[in-house]
């Protein structure tokens, strides 16, 4: 076991079970920045990763029936072709040239900064989302196939996206919902969307299995205990500190 990544592993799953802010947009560029990871091999490992840690939020959350099977659906028709199309768009280019990794990067940043804006104004999105729009109502199902597709390409070249930024679209999008079946969607689609695209990156050559081992045995406990931390410490104070965190580490990838 390498022990630097178990407690990379152990520090972002207490976040994760803190906060509530998916691993992506902590590991990713943990192990890009800190670690020296390949941003390719980073992106791969932690898409497989974070398929397998949300596996058993969709069981729990499918069997208090938090999941709208049909929104999942419509997520899904957007966001697996768009990372298909970034995949195999990486493939042509080639996952070790200089080029793609600045991609990467570059994608990491911006998702990075995206996340942050939709921890901070998530109350204002669901507020704005109550208030009504026609237009909107009209035109949900695409509007979301095209949502998810923004996610899909987001997901795929940078591992983050189907978390908080995913979750702000959708209390826009569907105001009626509870918060229960908003998360519970989000986390049902972004399985199979971290699995489809963690196996693109592992047919590429860019998923480290050992270094996914690794996180993966610090990680467990970690969301454990972060999970029952989480009422101690107050959101008010969690999501500027979280949100200024990610903006700094965003705006130095992408500059």
């Amino acid at each position: 076991m390498e022990l630097g990544y178990a407690l990379a592993g152990l520090l972002v799953g207490f976040i994760v079970g803190l906060t509530g802010v998916g691993g992506g947009s902590l590991m990713t560029p943990l192990l890009i920045m800190v670690f020296g990871v390949s941003p390719a091999t980073a992106v791969g490992t932690d898409l497989l990763y974070a398929s397998l840690t949300k596996g058993a939020g969709v069981w729990v959350h499918s069997r208090r029936g938090n999941v709208e099977w049909r929104l999942v659906g419509r997520l899904a028709a957007g966001s697996l072709p768009a990372a298909l199309l970034a995949l195999i768009a990486l493939h042509f280019i080639g996952v070790d040239s200089y080029r793609v990794g600045g991609v990467i990067t570059g994608a990491l940043g911006v998702a990075l900064i995206l996340t942050a804006l939709a921890i901070l104004f998530k109350d204002r999105l669901q507020k704005a989302g109550s208030s009504g729009s026609a237009w909107r109502e009209r035109h949900v199902g695409g509007v979301t196939i095209a949502v998810g597709a923004l996610i899909g390409a987001l997901v795929a070249l940078s591992s983050v996206g189907a978390g908080a930024v995913g979750v702000a679209a959708l209390f826009w999008l569907y105001p009626r919902l509870t918060p229960a079946r908003i998360v519970g969607s989000d986390i049902a689609h972004a399985v199979p969307l971290t699995a489809v695209a963690g196996l693109g990156h592992s047919f590429m050559g860019t998923v480290e299995w050992t270094l996914l081992l690794n996180l993966l045995i610090g990680s467990l406990p970690g969301i454990y205990l972060g999970s029952h931390l989480s009422g101690w410490i107050s959101e008010r104070w969690l999501r500027p500190a979280l949100a200024t965190m990610l903006v700094i580490v965003g705006g130095k990838l992408v500059w």
